[in-house]
């Protein structure tokens, strides 16, 4: 772990530029490509990044989806330079004692320095080549992956929490409530009049008529109705105690990680929605 500024720990002299994430992304690929062990290396760095940003980590279900993981916890500890490049370097240093790959120290300053993050390493110090002060910037409203962020992570880790003891139905219970959730953001939009997940669905289709989203949303709505059914998951209304199914601790793992798709699936056809307008 590297030493710096113990007032950088709580509060942020800036984010870490974004060109610096994409870098330090694409080391990670080439490291894990180079491995056996996927699934271990990325949940490695998975748990570095999520205490850099401060907020639990779980184990993903698989190595695919512990890549989607660690770039969502990239992402929350992008805030905080820092602490993220700290993330990394960390990381790279417990996997170069067990003979991993890793890039070297130079090779790292130098993404540092090309993508003007504003910091070096100096082992055992991180040491700032900028001096930073408050840039004053127009207020926008938030994004909606901003506004919700710890919602969806608070639900989504309580999701796989539950999973990993054992109870699915509570599990997909919790992730289902997620994707009703997210669909409410686009509510805000004229073409949207619906109040609830089905209807808000329904004229999203609508919308999309002709195009993958309307296929995606399809889905999406039969998986919400069979699991909402008292004849099929139950977890909405109850599942009927005559013919209802029960759900199996991997078909509850399916059904979670699906949803989970979908819910990315909203939160970036949101965000495309509502970006602006490239001439």
């Amino acid at each position: 772990m590297l030493q710096f500024d113990k007032n950088w720990r709580f509060e942020s002299p800036g984010p870490v530029p974004q060109e610096v994430v994409w870098a330090f992304s694409e080391f990670i690929a080439k490291i894990v490509a180079g491995e056996e062990n996927k699934w271990g290396i990325l949940e490695r760095f998975k748990r570095h990044f999520a205490d850099a940003a401060g907020i639990p980590c779980s184990s993903s279900s698989s190595a695919s989806w512990a890549q989607t993981d660690l770039e969502r916890y990239m992402g929350f500890a992008a805030g905080n330079a820092p602490l993220f490049i700290n993330a990394f370097y960390s990381a790279c240093q417990e996997l170069d004692a067990q003979s991993v790959a890793v890039p070297d120290l130079q090779r790292i300053n130098r993404v540092l320095v090309e993508r003007a993050a504003g910091y070096e390493i100096q082992p055992p110090d991180l040491v700032a080549t900028t001096t930073y002060t408050p840039i004053a910037v127009p207020e926008r409203k938030p994004s909606f992956a901003a506004q919700a962020r710890a919602t969806i992570e608070e639900s989504l880790i309580q999701s796989e929490q539950l999973l990993n003891q054992g109870k699915g139905r509570p599990a997909v219970q919790e992730i289902l409530w997620l994707l009703e959730s997210v669909s409410t953001a686009f509510r805000d939009e004229d073409t949207v009049t619906g109040r609830y997940f089905n209807e808000i669905v329904r004229e999203l289709q609508t919308a999309g008529r002709g195009t993958a989203q309307e296929q995606i949303l399809k889905w999406m709505k039969t998986l919400h109705g069979y699991l909402s059914s008292p004849t099929g998951g139950g977890v909405r209304h109850g599942i009927d105690l005559k013919e209802g199914v029960a759900i199996e601790p991997h078909e509850a793992r399916f059904y979670c990680n699906l949803i989970r798709s979908y819910i990315t699936f909203l939160i970036e056809e949101h965000e495309r929605r509502n970006s602006p307008k490239r001439h």
